[in-house]
């Protein structure tokens, strides 16, 4: 095989059904209830629920251990990483950048395990972050029976969207639907984009200069964009590419205040900051968050930038 073979870079095959084959095994964590905090001592309480049964999608909530009862903390939803074909909330990385998430900002966070790729294309998952929302909004509005940490604990004014590459694309693809699904009386404070993951048929000059990235090489782009967008579709589809769809940009002045994050030595960083000056044309009140040095998903092994981003997510909610 070639270095550069993209299927052999990600440790995935594909099946005659279309389904991938997923070699990489990652650890997993299971949720931390209150009662084995209390022993362990743990900052971070979490726990599983159902999102959509039919769909075999679910959240992990967390929330600090620890309460002011009257505090009422910031609600964000999150969306993780993993190129449309990989990971769960449940693994052990995520899991504890969750835990980290919650109690360093502080927050009741609710990670989304959404629909993979390819055996769910896009826009399943800009579906079921829609789903999320609405659950959020109906946990807040059920004084009776809704989830007890989002209707005594969360702040319904102070919901965030939150995404991490393909889950940054999802979170700005489900915040141009917000409009017409009325979260009401859940308010949308903020879009925060972590090196979003975008694409286009014509190639900018970061992913021209690291197409033989180390972790990132253009090959991979485009087997991900390959197998994630809708079948007969190109890099060119709204999903993929924003730049291209007149109507997006209409959208795009709705979406509130958002914050973006990126690295040098991505090369998405030239279709990332090419976002951020479209939003800015709109009248988008962004924040641009951009270091020389980095590559793509550079905090997930890299603890100092992760507490970086963590600390400007801190600052933005």
């Amino acid at each position: 095989m070639s270095k550069y073979d993209p299927y052999d870079h990600l440790n995935i095959s594909l099946n005659s059904d279309g389904s991938l084959t997923r070699y990489i095994k990652l650890p997993t964590s299971a949720a931390v209830s209150e009662a084995e905090a209390q022993i362990t001592g743990q900052a971070v309480v979490s726990k599983d629920v159902t999102l959509n049964a039919d769909r075999k999608t679910w959240m992990r909530i967390y929330r600090p251990a620890k309460l002011a009862s009257a505090a009422r903390l910031p609600i964000i939803l999150f969306f993780h990483a993993g190129g449309w074909i990989q990971f769960s909330v449940a693994n052990t990385l995520i899991h504890e950048n969750s835990n980290r998430i919650a109690a360093e900002v502080p927050a009741v966070l609710v990670a989304v395990d959404f629909r993979l790729a390819p055996e769910h294309r896009l826009p399943a998952q800009y579906e079921d972050a829609m789903d999320a929302v609405v659950w959020v909004k109906n946990q807040a509005s059920d004084r009776a029976n809704g989830d007890q940490w989002i209707r005594d604990h969360g702040d319904i004014d102070r919901c965030y969207l939150y995404g991490v590459s393909c889950g940054a694309n999802i979170v700005f693809n489900a915040a141009l639907r917000l409009p017409e699904m009325r979260p009401q009386p859940l308010k949308i404070a903020g879009t925060i984009m972590n090196q979003p993951f975008f694409g286009g048929k014509k190639r900018t000059k970061s992913e021209l200069k690291l197409a033989t990235d180390l972790y990132f090489p253009l090959p991979v782009h485009d087997l991900l964009w390959e197998l994630a967008l809708p079948v007969g579709t190109d890099r060119d589809h709204r999903f993929c590419n924003p730049f291209v769809d007149g109507p997006i940009k209409e959208k795009v002045r709705n979406l509130g205040r958002c914050l973006v994050i990126g690295f040098g030595g991505d090369p998405l960083i030239d279709r990332q900051q090419e976002f951020v000056q479209m939003l800015v044309e709109q009248g988008v009140q962004v924040e641009a968050r951009f270091d020389d040095v980095g590559f793509h998903g550079i905090d997930m092994i890299d603890t100092r930038r992760a507490a970086a981003i963590l600390s400007f997510i801190k600052e933005f909610v």
